[in-house]
């Protein structure tokens, strides 16, 4: 793998992540944030190295975004006009029944994205207009899409399918697509080389949790992915900081006829007021267990009804594999908060999963084994760097096929 930097691009709706990485070494050369994106009073921070500098901008859009950008490396380095880069990879959230793999961007590729959007309507328009910017900056170099639904592209037919009339799902590319599939296969690799006792080649059975402001479940088997709680958005499954996760497809319908909202505003309802922020007035974490520690009601439901959603996955992908060998948490959440932890495998010995307290509970940021010694199913926490694994398949694809 080349040792020439690759510049990671992760456009959000409102926030631009970016990231000078050296794919084979890992090695971080710079790394930043720029958020609130067309409001006032927006910030920016750029680190390098030690040093970290923030400042306020006026960013309108994620053009005026990536223009920021260039100056922040301008300013406090290094000179990306003088990094020799390889090639700048950007995540994109949908990448629907089309790309399964990194893909080198084209305008054809771009049409394809576009097209796309009305599977993921907060998500692709603006990795669109990251990469529609980034390639008029960085011209000469190529540009590769990563997408966050590659991972889950072979799921199992009865895993991918929903139960609607078939010619209705072809003609509208309706099936269960997965997302966050960059990190969970991430994690998953990972968590091979921490298994005790495990065999080079052994395959294992695991079950990923990425547990951030967007949650998901993934069951794999032997590096396949066998299910995952996302669908056909990235609404599905799990309770996350704004989204409701699984409800009851009748709601929509109920909500149109009983409260008269209409499609778009039940969307808005779905995806930016449920969730954590639904049910306890905070979408941060944190800010939910600072709450339920203080005897808030709403901050206590919210935290047994995120913990109740998890359990529930924990033990259908159990029964759909069989058996687990490894139970993995990553994500903001998964890597931070050891109650969370702690109440979502509490009372499961009988299931095999037993922590060792006093690891779940060590301040690390290293990937690591929280589990009791003689727990038959290993408890991990790993660090998920999507960043990383972008740049590695980014590199992959644009360079040379040389070892890491």
């Amino acid at each position: 793998m080349s040792g020439r930097p690759v510049l990671v691009i992760n456009s959000g709706s409102s926030s631009v992540k970016y990231r000078l990485i050296v794919p084979g070494s890992g090695e971080v050369l710079a790394d930043g944030t720029i958020e609130q994106i067309g409001e006032s009073g927006g910030e920016v921070s750029h680190q390098v190295g030690d040093e970290t500098h923030t400042g306020d901008h006026q960013a309108a859009d994620i053009g005026a975004a990536l223009q920021l950008i260039t100056e922040q490396f301008a300013e406090h380095g290094p000179d990306l006009d003088h990094a020799d880069l390889l090639a700048v990879g950007h995540r994109v959230v949908h990448g629907g029944p089309d790309f399964s793999d990194p893909t080198m961007i084209t305008d054809d590729v771009l049409a394809a994205i576009r097209d796309l959007s009305g599977l993921a309507p907060l998500h692709n328009p603006s990795a669109l207009a990251g990469i529609e910017a980034a390639r008029e900056r960085f011209a000469d170099v190529p540009h590769v899409a990563v997408f966050d639904t590659a991972f889950f592209a072979d799921l199992p037919d009865v895993a991918r399918t929903y139960a609607i009339p078939r010619g209705l799902a072809e003609r509208h590319r309706i099936r269960r697509y997965g997302f966050h599939g960059t990190s969970h296969q991430y994690v998953a690799e990972v968590g091979r080389g921490l298994q005790p006792g495990a065999e080079p080649d052994q395959p294992l059975r695991q079950l990923t949790f990425h547990l951030g402001n967007g949650c998901s479940a993934a069951a794999i088997s032997g590096g396949r992915p066998m299910e995952t709680s996302m669908g056909l958005t990235p609404l599905q499954g799990l309770v996350m900081g704004t989204r409701s996760g699984d409800v009851d497809p009748g709601l929509p319908g109920y909500l149109a006829r009983e409260a008269g909202l209409t499609p778009d505003a039940v969307d808005t309802l779905l995806n930016k007021e449920s969730g954590l922020k639904g049910l306890a007035g905070a979408n941060d974490f944190r800010e939910v267990l600072r709450l339920r520690a203080a005897g808030e009601d709403g901050a206590r439901l919210a935290f047994d009804v995120y913990v109740h959603r998890i359990r529930h996955y924990l033990g259908a992908y159990l029964a759909i594999l069989g058996g687990l060998d490894q139970v993995i948490f990553t994500g903001g959440v998964g890597e931070n908060s050891a109650d969370l932890r702690e109440a979502a495998v509490a009372g499961l010995s009988g299931l095999g999963l037993v922590l060792d307290q006093e690891l779940n509970r060590a301040d690390s940021d290293q990937a690591r084994v929280i589990s009791a010694a003689d727990s038959p199913v290993a408890v991990l926490v790993v660090p998920t760097d999507e960043e990383l694994a972008i740049a590695r398949q980014t590199a992959d694809l644009v360079g040379p096929p040389t070892s890491r």
